[in-house]
């Protein structure tokens, strides 16, 4: 099975949502949001659902079988592109 790669941690931090707070919302043990944001475990597709409908957002923009950019890319590449 391929790994799944996830935004979880960047999520949580810009809405300032703890793991505690976000396992009680999608009915999960703490520890397991740990786990998927370090890679260790892949979520279910019923919980990948329930992570994306707490934040309101696409599945997609939670998790991927591709690597998701760095922030920090992300950045640099917008700020090239603004100088052009």
């Amino acid at each position: 099975m391929p790994a799944i790669h996830n935004r979880l941690a960047l999520f949580r931090a810009e809405r300032g949502i703890s793991r505690r707070t976000l396992a009680e919302a999608v009915d999960v043990n703490p520890q397991t949001i740990g786990y998927l944001e370090r890679g260790d475990y892949s979520p279910s597709l019923e919980l990948a659902m329930k992570i994306a409908r707490h934040f309101d957002v696409p599945i997609e923009l939670l998790f991927s079988f591709e690597p998701f950019e760095s922030v920090a890319t992300a950045l640099r590449r917008a700020a090239s592109g603004a100088d052009e």
